[in-house]
């Protein structure tokens, strides 16, 4: 079967008998399937062998028609090379007949992406870390501990200096990210996202799947590398100074630890759920492994078990055992909340509704005043991005419904 093409829309690639105009591709073979895609659009695709096969013909020159003649000669099948065309110019790896050929600008930091993560900056790192292991070994004291939050009486400072303490973290938890990926040649944005309640920054590397699997596997650590590191280097500066300084890297340190301990939440497709979905090269783990919990749920009340079949084979091996690994990240969740979340919540309030009550001076009741203002302000910022991404996930699925 072969879709009509209007070759007097102008278009690139209307005209099935002239040379499309594609971007420069990569290529990236794995088992049966090839990752194309353009470094200059930062837009990715897996086709199938043979399709890979058909998009170099049209790489090297071959028109569209040439292209399916020669399929045809070879595997004894006709293609609908209108509908690979198409494909092409969704995924943007045309090129504008108006636009011109640019050679690729180059990746800006690559050369301190290479610095941050060469051999002896590794080793460095690991120094750093067994350092500061032993240091708290030798003082109990620098465990991190839940206690370490409350450095100051007045909560909206201690709320405020985390706040403001842990930004230049995050950012380095994502210059990670970013540097491990330039150091391939790999473009990175920047982003602020959403994760239940909180406000998230996010680092994406779109061309990482275009290297080889072995290759991913730093860039997709490099922000828990940068978590351990600044963990360890806080730990170390409260052990050699005293007083206010050594408490506030202490609440520092306790909190980069939380941040940690979040990517044991599998369900929220962290670090550590991208890094096992890139080892076992699955396609979409989250969603395979939700449908089998969800199979289990409906077997359990009768009801009728969902259609794995849409899901990748991959897919569906690994979520037999990688669903109950969800499971596990549920049940670390509700161990932080109750040991971690539970515990600081009650103190904050308990001490707020001491002072608004008039156990307090009159700075200790606008303290808490302020505190309450900070929460609804993050709890607001958090409703506008959910709000958001509800606006632009109903406009993308007005947008895929036929007409």
């Amino acid at each position: 079967m072969h879709a009509s093409v209007d070759s007097d829309s102008g278009a690139p690639g209307s005209d099935l008998d002239r040379p499309l105009p594609l971007r420069r591709l990569v290529y990236l073979p794995e088992a049966d399937e090839v990752t194309i895609g353009s470094p200059e659009t930062d837009t990715y695709a897996v086709f199938p062998a043979d399709g890979a096969e058909l998009v170099r013909m049209l790489a090297d020159g071959a028109t569209p028609r040439e292209a399916a003649e020669r399929y045809e000669a070879v595997h004894g099948e006709s293609v609908d090379i209108a509908d690979l065309v198409e494909v092409l110019a969704d995924l943007d790896l045309l090129r504008p007949d108006s636009a011109p050929v640019d050679e690729a600008a180059p990746v800006r930091w690559q050369r301190l992406g290479r610095l941050v993560f060469s051999r002896p900056a590794l080793i460095g790192y690991a120094l750093v870390t067994a350092l500061a292991v032993v240091e708290m070994v030798r003082t109990p004291r620098l465990v991190p501990s839940i206690d370490h939050i409350f450095f100051s009486p007045s909560y909206t400072l201690v709320v405020l200096m985390l706040f403001f303490g842990q930004a230049p973290l995050l950012a380095l938890h994502e210059a990670f990210h970013a540097l491990a990926g330039r150091r391939l040649g790999l473009r990175s944005r920047l982003s602020v996202g959403r994760r239940l309640v909180y406000l998230v920054l996010e680092t994406s590397l779109d061309g990482l799947v275009s290297v080889p699997r072995r290759q991913r596997y730093l860039p997709i650590m490099a922000g828990m590398l940068a978590d351990v590191l600044a963990i360890a280097v806080l730990t170390l500066v409260a052990d050699a100074t005293g007083g206010g300084t050594a408490s506030f890297c202490l609440a520092m340190a306790y909190a980069t630890v939380l941040r940690l301990a979040w990517q044991g939440f599998f369900y929220l497709r962290t670090d550590l759920y991208v890094l096992l979905s890139t080892v076992l090269g699955t396609v979409n783990l989250h969603a395979a492994a939700a449908d089998v919990l969800r199979n289990a749920l409906r077997r359990a009340t009768g009801r009728p078990p969902l259609d794995l079949d849409a899901h990748h084979p991959v897919d569906r091996r690994a979520a037999r055992w990688y669903a109950w690994l969800m499971l596990v990240g549920y049940a670390f969740t509700l161990t932080v909340f109750a040991g971690v979340v539970v515990p600081t919540a009650y103190r904050l309030l308990h001490d707020m509704w001491l002072r608004l009550s008039g156990q307090a001076s009159v700075a200790g009741r606008l303290d808490s005043l302020a505190l309450m203002v900070l929460s609804l302000a993050q709890t607001g910022a958090v409703l506008v991005l959910a709000a958001r991404e509800r606006r632009a996930a109903r406009a993308a699925r007005t947008t895929a419904r036929p007409a």
